[in-house]
């Protein structure tokens, strides 16, 4: 099953960066503030840890196994309590909190541990231990954060954005989240569907989160005040090449992508990697890579494209 799990972060990371940038916040805290903001969006996939469950008994020589067992298993909590908005506020303020003064750590476990109960009342007793590892993760951060200066609003916000923007990167992937638990509102009854073809669906929220990337390199790039222009290489013409995949791979799809994303991400890796002995500056490796990978992507999307519509284009040269 595909999922956007870096585009999460980077998404929260460049909101925050491009805001604060126009804001005239100051690079240096920008940058602070804008990491915080991706650390916290990563924090509502630790409801994955219950997906090292499928892991067990299953034999480690075969790979697309392991992977389908581990998702299989994922499905059982994944994106309930950790990717609701209604829960996101009163983490929001937990994390915030937390190093404060005494008073304030107090009323932050508070939460959390008011979190938590909810979790194991609600759902049971494997929500609970999801939601002890979403808490303890999300105090881990905003502690963190704490300590490197930045004020309770600041880490308030910052998890804010994080917390919210994570779960409609998900609404194109698997099932859709539950997005005002524990209350029985649901917003998506399944996934949004780009495409009703399967493949195109899938190139489609791949494309999303590209975007998404793209824009978090973006962001970095204009906190360090470097132009993407000048970190790209032509080496990621590369990625143009990957067209003949359509020919040998099996088309994929939301819940089959595994040969896609590896196979397609090795080619990013090769157009970032130079045919020399010293690596790339990291900027430009990043850049290059991701362009290939970009590349590799829109050549698969024409020439799946083309190869539906191959059959009409022979039948409408036909003479009547």
């Amino acid at each position: 099953m595909y999922s956007m799990f870096v585009g999460h972060g980077l998404l929260a990371f460049a909101i925050v960066a491009l805001v604060a940038m126009s804001a005239d916040v100051d690079r240096d805290r920008a940058t602070a503030l804008a990491v915080v903001a991706g650390l916290f969006a990563t924090v509502p996939d630790v409801d994955m840890v219950y997906a090292l469950t499928g892991l067990v008994g299953v034999p480690g020589s075969s790979p697309l196994a392991v992977a389908e067992s581990f998702w299989s298993a994922s499905t059982v909590v994944h994106r309930s309590m950790t990717h609701s908005l209604a829960i996101a506020i009163p983490a929001t303020v937990a994390f915030a909190l937390v190093g404060r003064s005494t008073i304030a750590t107090a009323v932050s476990f508070l939460l959390a541990a008011s979190l938590i109960a909810l979790g194991t009342l609600v759902s049971g007793p494997i929500t609970g231990l999801v939601a002890l590892a979403f808490v303890a993760t999300g105090l881990l951060v905003g502690a963190a954060a704490t300590r490197h200066g930045l004020g309770p609003a600041a880490v308030a916000g910052t998890a804010f954005v994080g917390l919210v923007t994570h779960p409609f990167g998900d609404v194109l992937t698997g099932q859709p989240p539950e997005l005002f638990y524990p209350f029985p509102f649901a917003v998506f009854d399944g996934r949004v569907a780009l495409s009703a073809d399967p493949t195109l669906h899938l190139l489609g929220a791949f494309g999303a989160e590209l975007a998404a990337i793209w824009l978090g390199v973006y962001a970095f790039s204009r906190l360090r005040e470097r132009h993407l222009r000048s970190a790209l290489k032509p080496r990621a013409a590369v990625g143009a090449a990957y067209a003949t995949a359509v020919l040998v791979l099996r088309p994929p799809t939301v819940d089959g992508s595994y040969t896609f994303v590896f196979s397609v991400l090795a080619v990013g890796f090769v157009g970032a990697v130079p045919p020399r002995k010293h690596l790339p500056e990291g900027l430009t490796a990043v850049t290059t890579g991701l362009a290939g990978v970009t590349v590799a992507g829109m050549a698969y999307l024409l020439a799946y494209l083309t190869m539906d519509l191959a059959p009409l284009l022979a039948l409408a040269g036909q003479p009547f």
